[in-house]
């Protein structure tokens, strides 16, 4: 008490208080030291979460990635990173958050030739066990000593000649090594090329194909692929709808705004016989009535398709025809949109054989056709005794506004019933 009283005189501002405890000493020591000595793991739960608390968020992922998995610490990382981060896009886990998003930029910026490949190829080991889905809407072609001298590259044509400049980031030694990959989302172009703009940039290449087609193959626990604005065309799409054949867990695939025709639409009517797909999108494609045809074969015989996209393409009577007489025996199929594909009278006429008899289609979208009275009328009569249809889409089709009021009274009965039917489930569920 009498060193207490000397100190307190020669210092009133002195206390016990400031003095830190042996156990804060010894963990401001490890936060120090933590990428020379990541002991973190040797901790107590309490003193780990002070540690993790402290830690910058600057330090080698050699040291964190697999060390340090409490979510504070990657919420830091991805705050101080990003300005927008909606965790629920991955799964409610900022630490996936963080490395998908990481390996998306520098895949988004690598250049061939130019970035070492050891950027990528190092991540690996450290966000394998964490990636889920990669959203890649950009790819940088090789650096070309050349460009100025090229007269050509401002033209479609000069595409061509400089493939062999094109060529991009080979994917498959990266989706191949990332064992819980299930969802991919590419985009073979360049973002924001302002005056740099050459067709060049947006070219999908034979050899980008053959490399992603192999990789497909081998990435067995894909679910969702999307590969869209990326000219792929018949010949790309049939290589890849051979390699997607039998794939065991595929149940998505977008391959909206491409050059895909007839050919590349017939590949993907096997493709839909031989898999698990749930989904196809292949809105504003080339596809004609040959190709409407095949795909509608496929549809005839699939028993998982779910949802069928063909809005913006050129079927025609012919092919709204064939996918109607399709849906007579396809009993899978809930959801079908064919806006924009210059139909009228004749598809409405085999549509309405499908209204009466199919149950189990709940929206279809027959937007900008030219259905015209007759067509409404008949889409009318085979709506009359349908309860299963929750959405039709008449919009800017030329029918008659009596025909659309009618129609649309049956549709939003339909909705009711469905509505109610889950109420009165719902209620009587079990707690």
């Amino acid at each position: 008490s009498f060193y207490t009283h000397r100190c307190i005189t020669e210092d009133p501002s002195w206390s016990l208080v400031t003095v830190p405890h042996l156990t804060e000493l010894c963990l401001q020591h490890i936060v120090h030291n933590f990428e020379k000595n990541p002991i973190l793991n040797y901790l107590l739960p309490e003193h780990q979460k002070k540690v993790v608390d402290r830690l910058s968020t600057s330090l080698p992922l050699t040291v964190t990635a697999n060390i340090v998995s409490h979510e504070e610490y990657w919420k830091r990382c991805c705050m101080e990173r990003w300005q927008v981060c909606d965790v629920s896009n991955y799964g409610d886990s900022w630490k996936r958050m963080f490395f998908e998003r990481h390996l998306e930029n520098i895949l988004k910026t690598f250049i061939p030739n130019t970035t070492d490949p050891k950027l990528v190829l190092e991540l690996i080991p450290l966000c394998k066990g964490y990636v889920r889905k990669l959203e890649i809407n950009q790819f940088l072609p090789p650096l070309r000593v050349d460009q100025k001298e090229e007269s050509s590259s401002d033209t479609e044509d000069g595409a061509e000649l400089g493939e062999v400049y094109t060529h991009h980031y080979d994917l498959k030694d990266i989706i191949t090594a990332l064992p819980h990959l299930e969802e991919l989302h590419l985009i073979y172009g360049v973002k924001s090329c302002g005056m740099n703009f050459e067709w060049s940039l947006f070219h999908f290449t034979e050899l980008d194909c053959f490399n992603l087609a192999a990789a497909l193959k081998i990435c067995r626990n894909l679910k969702v692929f999307k590969l869209t604005r990326s000219k792929v065309d018949d010949d790309k799409i049939k290589l890849l709808a051979r390699n997607l054949q039998d794939h065991p867990q595929l149940v998505e695939l977008d391959l909206s705004h491409n050059l895909i025709r007839d050919n590349g639409a017939q590949a993907l009517g096997k493709l839909i016989t031989h898999s698990r797909l749930e989904n196809l999108n292949l809105c504003n494609n080339q596809i004609c009535h040959l190709g409407a045809q095949a795909l509608a074969q496929g549809l005839a015989e699939s028993s998982t398709l779910t949802s069928l996209n063909l809005r913006l393409n050129f079927l025609e009577d012919k092919g709204g025809e064939a996918i109607g007489h399709a849906l007579l025996t396809n009993t899978s199929l809930k959801s079908l949109h064919l806006g924009s594909n210059n139909l009228s009278e004749p598809t409405a006429a085999v549509f309405s054989q499908v209204l009466a008899q199919n149950t189990t289609l709940t929206s279809i979208n027959f937007s900008c056709n030219h259905l015209g009275l007759d067509g409404g009328k008949q889409l009318l009569e085979g709506l009359a005794n349908n309860k299963t249809l929750t959405e039709l889409d008449l919009r800017h089709t030329e029918v008659e506004q009596e025909t659309d009021f009618l129609i649309h009274e049956i549709v939003w009965a339909n909705q009711e019933a469905v509505r109610l039917g889950f109420l009165q489930h719902s209620t009587t569920e079990p707690l």
